[in-house]
C-alpha cells in the first residue's frame, strides 16, 4: 500500500516547528509494511490544503493528515478533507458529550463550551472518531473513493500517543500477518563502513529486511521481518541478528533501546554502581543525558563543570602547574579529572571531558581534539578523539558519547580502549 502524510501547519514551513509528527507516522507505517511515497506540508490556508489532499487521493491508498484540528480560526484540516471528497461536516453527538463533560471536568474557564470549541467535535459525515483522551480535538478515519483517511491533532504529546493506541490497531487490521522489527544500536563505526560491509548480506535478503542509518552519534540496523505470526518473525529475524552482530562484535552494544546514554545509564543502574563527572568542553551535557533517564539519581553522584582552568584547580584540585605544563586539553588534565572527581564524590567510576569545540582551537590542538577519561579504584583509560565535525554541539555530542561508550565497554567486559593509566 501506498501512503502519504501531510502535515499541516504554517509553523511547519516557516521552520518555528519541526515537524516531528511526520517521522513518528512514518515509523508506525514501516512496521506495517506501508510504504511512505510522499510526505506533503502545507500551510494554514484552506485552498492549499484542499489542493494537496486532492493531488494526494490520486495517488496514495492511505493519507495520514497532522495537525489542523483544533477550535481556531486556522484549524481547517476537517473542513478540507471534507471538501475534497465531497463530504458534509456534522456534529458527532458522542464527541461533543465527551467534551463537555471534559470540560466540566477539567474547569478550562469559567465560560461554557463556546462554538468555537465544537469546531472540534465536526467531523466529516460517515467517519468514524478517534478519541484523543491527552487532548480536545478528536481525530477521525473514513474510507471514500478506496482511499483511507485517517485524521490526526499536531501536537506531538497528543499525536504520537493516538499513534500508538488508534492508529496502529486500524493498521493491524489491514494485514493479514505481523510485521515485526528489531533495532540493533552501534557505536564506533561510521554508516558508509556499516553499509559497505553489509551490503551483499543485505542483498541476500527480501524476508527478512536490513536497514543501516545513522542517529544522534550513533549507526543502526534494523531488521524486519513479515510472518504469519509475532513468533514466526522473531524466529525469522534471529538468526539475522545474530549475523549482524558478529560482524561487528564489541561494536554492538545494545538493540532496541533508545541510546547509548540510556543503555549506559541502565546498566549502571541495574549493576549498582555509581559514577561522577567533571566536564568542561561538553559544559554538563554528560551529566543532562544521564538524569535525562527515570531512575538516574541511583547511578548519579554529582557532576562539576569546570570550564576555566581556574575551576579546574578550585574545585577539583587539577595542580595549576600541571595545566600550565601539558595545557587544559591534554591526555594528564583528563587523568586528573577523571581521578579527583571520583574521590570527591564517592562515585565508583569518574568521567573525565577536556577539549576544544569550537570556533577556536589553543594554538596546539585542532577544534574538534577532546580527551575523554575514565576512572575506577584501579586505574584510568584515556581516549584522545580527533571529531572531524567543525559545529559546537556535534562535538560536544561525540565527546559525550564516548565517555558513555568507555562505560558500558567497562561494565559489559568489552575492551576499554585506547590507553591505559595504572596508578
Amino acid at each position: 500500500m501506498k501512503a502519504e502524510i501531510v502535515s499541516v501547519g504554517t509553523e511547519l514551513l516557516l521552520g518555528t516547528t519541526i515537524n516531528t509528527d511526520a517521522a513518528a507516522v512514518a515509523l508506525l507505517l514501516s512496521e506495517y509494511g506501508i510504504n511512505v511515497y510522499w510526505q506533503t506540508v502545507v500551510g494554514d490556508n484552506p485552498g492549499r490544503v484542499v489542493e494537496a489532499v486532492q493531488r494526494a487521493k490520486g495517488r496514495a491508498d492511505i493519507i495520514i493528515t497532522t495537525g489542523g484540528l483544533g477550535p481556531t480560526c486556522d484549524d481547517l484540516t476537517k473542513n478540507a478533507l471534507a471538501e475534497a471528497f465531497g463530504l458534509e461536516l456534522e456534529l458527532n453527538k458522542g464527541e461533543e458529550e465527551w467534551l463537555r463533560n471534559l470540560w466540566r471536568e477539567r474547569r478550562y474557564t469559567s465560560l461554557d463550551l463556546t462554538p468555537n470549541n465544537l469546531q472540534q467535535v465536526m467531523l466529516p459525515a460517515g467517519s468514524t472518531p478517534l478519541r484523543n483522551d491527552w487532548g480536545t480535538a478528536p481525530g477521525c478515519t473514513f474510507k471514500a473513493g478506496g482511499v483511507l483517511v485517517i485524521m490526526l491533532p499536531g501536537p506531538p504529546r497528543e499525536c504520537g500517543p493516538m499513534l500508538e493506541h488508534r492508529v496502529r490497531p486500524i493498521l493491524a487490521a489491514l494485514s493479514d500477518g505481523v510485521i515485526a522489527s528489531h533495532t540493533i544500536h552501534f557505536f564506533g563505526i561510521g554508516e558508509s563502513e556499516m553499509e559497505y560491509r553489509l551490503r551483499d548480506y543485505m542483498n541476500s535478503l527480501s524476508n527478512p529486511t536490513l536497514a543501516p542509518y545513522a542517529k544522534h552519534g550513533e549507526c543502526l540496523v534494523r531488521v524486519t521481518a513479515s510472518a504469519a505470526t509475532r513468533a514466526l518473525a522473531e524466529e525469522m529475524m534471529a538468526p539475522v541478528i545474530e549475523r549482524v552482530k558478529a560482524e561487528f562484535g564489541e561494536l554492538a552494544y545494545g538493540m532496541d533501546t533508545a541510546n547509548l546514554a540510556e543503555f549506559t545509564t541502565r546498566l549502571l543502574i541495574e549493576r549498582g554502581v555509581t559514577v561522577a563527572a567533571a566536564e568542561s568542553c561538553t559544559g554538563g551535557e554528560l551529566t543532562k543525558a544521564i538524569t535525562d533517564i527515570p531512575g538516574a539519581s541511583a547511578a548519579l553522584k554529582g557532576g562539576v563543570v569546570v570550564y576555566t582552568n581556574e575551576a579546574k584547580t578550585r574545585l577539583l584540585g587539577v595542580p595549576a602547574g600541571l595545566i600550565e605544563e601539558k595545557g587544559a586539553v591534554s591526555h594528564e588534565v583528563a587523568v586528573e579529572l577523571a581521578r579527583r572527581v571520583r574521590e570527591a564524590l564517592g562515585s565508583d567510576f569518574g568521567v573525565g571531558i577536556t577539549g576544544l569545540a569550537g570556533p577556536d582551537g589553543d594554538g596546539v590542538h585542532e577544534v574538534g581534539t577532546v580527551f575523554v577519561s575514565l576512572a575506577d579504584a584501579e586505574r584510568v583509560w584515556v581516549r584522545e578523539k580527533h571529531i572531524t565535525a567543525r559545529d559546537r554541539e556535534q562535538v560536544r555530542l561525540y565527546a559525550c558519547q564516548n565517555a558513555f561508550d568507555m562505560l558500558r565497554r567497562r561494565l559489559t567486559g568489552c575492551t576499554v580502549d585506547e590507553i591505559r593509566v595504572d596508578p
